[in-house]
């Protein structure tokens, strides 16, 4: 109960953020949103309807859709963001605030406070409804598509929606920035800064470089099996860990015992075990 409790207020508290980046950065400054809030908006420079209420007017067909395929659990998550979210926009339209008419500042902490609001919301596994329902059940049937892909198609056309109908292409260029800030800051939420590196070695001379690696370093490896594509040939590839800051030592290791070796580093983040991060502790 604690924890449903704890993600209920993470849920609230996301979309309360989430809703201040609209009404007092992106909305006063013409960037666009992306998803079912950006169609709202768009409809609201139209018609002038009420962005929450058309929120969850569009949002209907999408829970039900979702009340079918999808959990319970997710589905009630989600509904709390989406009605949370819909009703603080149209409730802090009545609190009038400038905080900036500069369109790159609004895009800059537009996007952050957006993405640490959506953040948080994702860290308990809902969503705020919308276009990330319909995005999800695509990406069921066609799992060999990433969700992301499907997101960014449908953010691209409310886009190009919006730039051909208001002529506003400047917004449009701000819009992305903005989008690109806000997915970045939800990265950073849920996966935590890039902290380590993850290195593959494939050299004729595993032995000695594993023995550098651990004496010099003080990290460990482990040995994987390999094969030559065009050669043919076994082959050990050393899989390891290291901080950042070790790269350099590494690079200088593989140089001094084999330099035909072949070295890849990648961004390695949630590294749990000894030396990182305690496999046991709650996130």
């Amino acid at each position: 109960a604690r924890r449903v409790l704890l993600d209920c207020l993470k849920i609230v508290v996301g979309a309360l953020l989430g809703a201040a980046a609209f009404r007092y950065l992106t909305f006063p400054n013409n960037i666009v949103s992306g998803g079912v809030t950006g169609i709202s908006q768009i409809l609201n420079m139209l018609v002038g309807t009420p962005v929450g209420v058309t929120i969850i007017v569009l949002n209907i067909p999408m829970f039900w859709l979702a009340w079918k395929k999808m959990g319970r659990r997710f589905v009630l998550e989600s509904l709390l963001c989406m009605l949370s979210s819909s009703l603080f926009i149209d409730l802090l339209e009545l609190v009038p605030f400038s905080i900036t008419s500069d369109p790159l500042l609004a895009a800059v902490y537009g996007g952050l406070l957006n993405g640490f609001g959506y953040g948080l919301v994702y860290t308990t596994g809902a969503t705020g409804g919308g276009t990330d329902i319909p995005a999800r059940l695509l990406r069921r049937r066609y799992p060999y598509i990433n969700l992301s892909t499907f997101m960014l198609a449908i953010n691209a056309v409310i886009i190009v929606t919006f730039a051909v109908t208001f002529r506003r292409f400047e917004s449009c260029m701000y819009t992305i920035i903005c989008m690109f800030i806000s997915n970045k800051m939800v990265d950073l939420l849920l996966y935590g800064p890039v902290n380590s590196r993850l290195c593959y070695i494939v050299s004729d001379r595993s032995d000695d470089m594993k023995h550098a690696i651990t004496e010099q370093l003080g990290r460990g490896a482990t040995l994987l099996h390999g094969q030559g594509a065009w050669s043919g040939l076994e082959k050990q590839v050393i899989l390891c860990v290291v901080k950042p800051q070790q790269i350099g030592a590494l690079r200088r290791i593989v140089r001094e015992v084999d330099l035909r070796a072949f070295l890849v580093v990648s961004d390695a983040r949630g590294v749990y075990g000894r030396g990182f991060e305690n496999i046991q502790q709650e996130d």
